[in-house]
């Protein structure tokens, strides 16, 4: 697939990469030029099929040459996060019986060294480093055989692994999901027949290389298109970025958006009365428009002129900070709320919401530009069948599914059941073919009066109100639902200032019993159309966000609740203490 691109595309930009501050391309030429080389050094090191080479690394081109050059001959590559501890590196490196690995710099180096020390890995290449010195190593390899990178390719075939992809495992080690060549060509020709992409198109790559749904939505999908992708310089720079890259394509996760949608409120909320006046209109107008946009009928002449004026006025100034020439966004990885889309959408702004897992390598079902459903991910791809069992649970079945667990056989036996893999996810179909997920089957609250319940409905509810950053419901074989609140800082300091509500610190500030009545009253209004069971009873306000690096979120932002659960099992159970309590803050009872 990538050497029939490299012919239709030659020297047109395929790669962009920033280097001191400034964006600069690689062609497909050379594109196709390092991958060979990669690939001839690591066969002079007797890397063939079956081997597995792990990359550990932020996302840059070299990522790609490796990759490409491993698949190459036929071996499997193993993704690692570059915020992976020393302890998950080295269970993977070890796990995947990896023999050469690639790293990004000394820091990523330092995480290997003591398996290179003690000889279970027989050689590390830092990108920043020894990369040009390993690629000679390959250059005379081929002097007395010409087509030896052709032959190579020729004996790799659909069936063969093409990568191992370790799940962030919350539970336990991480599991490594086998995937083949197969499973990634099926995905990717399934995606290019329902979401629109011609070479003209370009892509910001900014979700880790390392997690499937970039790996094929924002990589080898792009390459099947002939979409150049430019990396982003860190998930930190995606705002410059965007405006320098202007992409009309990319992938992402439901959080850019959440924090995207809380700055812009940020930035509303803090103008003057005329221009919070004038974006609350623009968007009732946009909303009011959507629904004919999504009907595909001509808007009336009236509404046609209003919405003229408020992308003049307002929504123009939004999509400039996306680059002004998106198209549309994939959200993948978790939940994305309805109202967010609508809010996008409203002003403009497309985002095709998906679905799918590792194991079916990833895409099961997504929205399509001119067929969509808030609230839902959409049909199924083409060649993909799913049902639901009695349960709810969602099964699927087709090539885009795994080959099984690596050295793992009972659990593999365990999600594939004749022939369907069982996703863990609750769901169902609508008429219209709509797929909609209501919950993760693990993740089911059933209370102690034995209702069950969906925390992830109630929080992408709660979140879709700006004043909430994270939320995390907790009740399972409990009395009653209780939360965990990360409010958003901004909107909560203004919401105490509008309520002349003084403080000295942020600290102070979230055990205030007004404070914290307030962010109640808000939680209750987004959840009023619930059931009394599904209502949270207290709540807890953390005074900072959850993070990757204390474990509490997986790399594309979704919450590790066990996890969570763990960390603050005190603060959890304070609110279920035998006295009854009152509305609970960080500091303790108030």
């Amino acid at each position: 697939m990538f050497l029939w691109r490299v012919e239709q595309s030659r020297a047109r930009p395929a790669l962009w990469f920033k280097r001191q501050g400034r964006y600069q391309f690689i062609t497909w030429n050379e594109f196709a030029s390092q991958v060979r080389r990669l690939a001839l050094a690591l066969h002079v090191q007797g890397v063939g099929r079956g081997d597995k080479v792990a990359i550990l690394s932020e996302n840059r081109p070299e990522w790609a040459f490796a990759d490409l050059g491993i698949l190459s001959l036929g071996a499997a590559s193993v993704p690692i996060y570059p915020t992976s501890s020393v302890k998950e590196t080295q269970y993977i490196l070890e796990h995947a019986e990896v023999k050469i690995a690639f790293v990004s710099s000394a820091e990523q180096f330092e995480k290997v060294c003591p398996l290179l020390e003690q000889g279970k890995l027989k050689r590390v290449i830092a990108f920043d480093a020894n990369l040009p010195e390993f690629m000679e190593e390959g250059r005379l390899a081929p002097l007395n055989n010409p087509d030896l990178f052709h032959q190579l390719i020729q004996r790799v075939n659909s069936e063969d692994l093409a990568t191992l992809i370790y799940t962030s495992g919350t539970t336990g080690p991480p599991k490594g999901v086998m995937l083949t060549h197969g499973n990634f060509i099926s995905n990717c020709q399934g995606s290019a027949e329902v979401l629109p992409t011609t070479p003209e198109d370009r892509s910001l790559s900014f979700l880790p290389l390392s997690h499937v749904f970039e790996r094929m939505a924002g990589y080898y999908f792009m390459i099947l298109r002939g979409v150049p992708i430019a990396y982003a310089e860190s998930m930190q720079t995606v705002p410059e970025d965007l405006v320098l890259v202007r992409p009309t394509l990319a992938a992402s996760v439901p959080r850019l958006f959440e924090k995207m949608h809380a700055r812009i409120l940020e930035t509303i909320e803090s103008g003057t009365p005329l221009k919070r006046c004038l974006f609350h209109w623009s968007v009732k107008v946009g909303k009011e428009a959507a629904s004919y946009r999504q009907a595909g009928k001509p808007l009336p002449l009236g509404l046609g002129f209003r919405v003229f004026l408020a992308r003049l006025l307002v929504f123009n100034k939004l999509k400039k900070r996306l680059g002004g020439r998106i198209r549309y966004f994939i959200s993948g990885g978790a939940p994305l709320a309805k109202e967010l889309a609508e809010f996008f959408y409203a002003a403009g702004v497309v985002i095709l919401e998906g679905y799918g897992l590792t194991e079916t390598s990833p895409v099961i079902s997504v929205n399509r530009p001119e067929r969509f459903k808030f609230g839902t991910v959409g049909p199924v791809l083409p060649g993909v069948e799913i049902k639901i069992a009695p349960d709810g649970e969602i099964l699927t079945r087709g090539p885009l599914v795994m080959k099984g667990y690596f050295k793992n056989e009972e659990a593999t036996r365990e999600a594939i059941r004749d022939g369907w893999f069982f996703t863990g996810d609750l769901g169902e179909i609508d008429s219209e073919g709509f797929l909609k997920i209501t919950g993760r089957k693990k993740d089911i609250i059933v209370t102690a009066g034995g209702k069950n319940i969906s925390p992830q409905n109630l929080e992408n509810e709660i979140l879709s109100d700006c004043l909430f950053s994270q939320v995390i419901i907790v009740g399972d074989r409990r009395p009653y639902l209780v939360a965990l609140v990360v409010p958003h800082r901004a909107e909560l300091e203004r919401l105490a200032a509008a309520k002349n509500i003084q403080s000295s610190t942020w600290e102070d500030l979230i055990a205030q019993s007004r404070v914290i009545d307030e962010v109640k009253k808000r939680l209750d209004e987004r959840i009023k159309d619930y059931a009394a069971y599904e209502k949270i009873k207290y709540i807890r306000l953390l005074p900072k966000e959850l993070t990757q690096e204390a474990g509490e979120l997986t790399p594309t932002l979704k919450v590790k609740r066990r996890v969570v659960m763990e960390h603050f099992s005190r603060e959890i159970e304070a609110l279920y203490s035998t006295v009854e309590p009152q509305v609970i803050s960080a500091h303790g009872r108030l």
